[in-house]
């Protein structure tokens, strides 16, 4: 079957942005993936779409979804259609996260240093005293540049408007970046030549550029540097990607029985004796860093690595604490850190936000909770959140108990209809609403995005939830310059 005789089926909705489609016009950047689709049988792209997910599988390319009675192990689904965004989009979203990590980053330092930002009324200091990973342990700390964040994934909606609107800041440990580019090698795979076709922006060096960035971390007086990888084990959820990280870059991978500390100095046993680690790029949760420090039952972190830290002699990507940047009810201060620390306007606009500790927004919400997603400020991954238009009565009453019971705990947001992309499921192209994680570095040099990221999918047709703990999937994302025409699609062709 012919592409276009079921992409006259393909439904583009007016209140939503969709990538592909302006009315009947395909739009300029999917011109050229259009023509190279249209050319092929439907049954071919049924091959295809079955090849990558053996792809996926035969390169244990997993995550773990603890709460499945059907077993932990899936593989990530995998959309064949790239979603390709202009080399003009992206200029902007560039610009864009460069100015909010920069003043995040700052943000950092002074709420752990000076806070002076609290002191000028910008912040309440009530909700920075309230944040649960606001690390009081580590105050006063110095980290090398006074970079705190260097691996950031930061999540982007487009909306009806065709704008891009920052969602929420991921500044821990930030997942995901191995799909991007494993979507990338599976896309070379199955469709060998329209990459080049298409002149799309290459994402391959990202581990490169991460490696020289923790390089560069490491003390200026160490001439060759020993970074480790420091994960929590075999049974995280992210576990492939820390494989798949640390290969690349060709650096260790460690747990915490890896590690030990002497005389604030953080080393490895390797079969030669112990080796001297400078930089540690941690995928372990602040709480279980260090058993002497944060909670005394961590067999998964290192005793004595907080002081290490504090002494200088070793350096922690991402640092200690920066979970009070990640925190939902921070977020929506993040335009007025914008404006304070570097006197600029936002380049990428917040969603609109409502912080439930405010008895009028409070009241605002629960009015209008038909048109409103209700978020926990400090869960991640799609869970603590209940979308207005679709909860029960009965689980609306009991979020509305714990809400109130403790609203610093939640902020509430308007549903945005994200925009929609071409999707291949059950052998039809079909939209799927997406979001989009671009992948920022931060180090001496400035802040580096590669030209992509995760483009997370809802496969469920209408479901806005694109997480892959909560059934979503992802696709490759292409960065190209337009340098076609529009072509019209006659939905009467056949």
């Amino acid at each position: 079957m012919a592409l276009d005789k079921f992409l006259k089926d393909y439904a583009c909705k007016d209140n939503i942005w969709d990538e592909m489609c302006d009315a009947n016009r395909i739009r300029k950047q999917y011109e050229g993936v259009f023509s190279t689709l249209s050319g092929l049988d439907n049954e071919i792209l049924i091959q295809k779409h079955k090849f990558a997910g053996e792809l996926f599988m035969n390169q244990g390319i997993t995550f773990t979804v603890y709460n499945d009675n059907e077993g932990i192990e899936r593989i990530f689904p995998f959309d064949i259609i790239p979603r390709i965004i202009t080399g003009k989009e992206w200029d902007e979203i560039e610009r864009g996260i460069a100015q909010r990590l920069t003043a995040l980053n700052r943000f950092l330092k002074d709420i752990y240093n000076e806070q002076q930002i609290l002191k000028d009324g910008i912040i309440p200091p009530e909700l920075i005293a309230s944040c649960p990973h606001y690390t009081r342990e580590v105050f006063g700390i110095k980290v090398p540049y006074d970079i705190y964040v260097h691996i950031s994934g930061i999540d982007l909606i487009r909306g009806s408007d065709g704008k891009f609107y920052v969602l929420e800041d991921n500044m821990r440990t930030p997942s995901g970046v191995s799909y991007m580019l494993e979507n990338r090698e599976v896309t070379k795979r199955i469709f060998p030549d329209m990459l080049m076709s298409n002149n799309v922006r290459r994402v391959s060096n990202y581990p490169v550029l991460l490696h020289e960035i923790l390089l560069e971390l490491a003390n200026t007086q160490v001439s060759n540097p020993r970074v480790v990888l420091l994960t929590p084990g075999i049974y995280n959820s992210a576990y492939y990607e820390h494989t798949f990280l640390a290969r690349q870059m060709g650096i260790d991978l460690a747990e915490g029985r890896d590690l030990l500390v002497d005389n604030h100095k953080v080393y490895m046993k390797t079969t030669q004796g112990l080796e001297q680690v400078h930089v540690i790029y941690r995928r372990i949760d602040d709480e279980y860093l260090d058993p002497l420090v944060f909670k005394n039952s961590s067999v998964l972190g290192v005793p004595g690595l907080i002081n290490a830290y504090r002494k200088g002699n070793v350096a922690i990507v991402n640092a200690i604490g920066n979970g009070v940047a990640d925190d939902k009810a921070v977020y929506a201060y993040v335009p007025d850190m914008i404006k304070y620390y570097l006197n600029e306007e936002p380049i990428l606009q917040n969603v609109p936000t409502y912080q439930l500790s405010d008895p009028d927004a409070m009241a605002y919400v629960f009015e209008n909770i038909d048109h409103m997603v209700v978020k926990s400020t400090n869960q991640s991954g799609g869970y603590g959140m209940v979308m207005g238009n679709k909860v029960s009565e009965t689980e609306w009453e009991r979020a509305k108990a714990d809400i109130i019971h403790n609203p610093r705990n939640y902020i509430a947001q308007p549903i945005i209809q994200l925009s929609t992309v071409p999707c291949f499921i059950n052998g039809k192209i079909q939209p799927r609403h997406v979001d989009l994680r671009p992948y920022a570095l931060c180090g001496p040099q400035g802040v580096k995005l590669v030209p992509g990221g995760l483009t997370r999918v809802a496969l469920t047709e209408g479901s806005l939830v694109v997480n892959s703990s909560q059934g979503g999937g992802s696709k490759d994302t292409w960065i190209v310059d337009e340098t076609v025409t529009e072509q019209t699609i006659d939905p009467t062709n056949t």
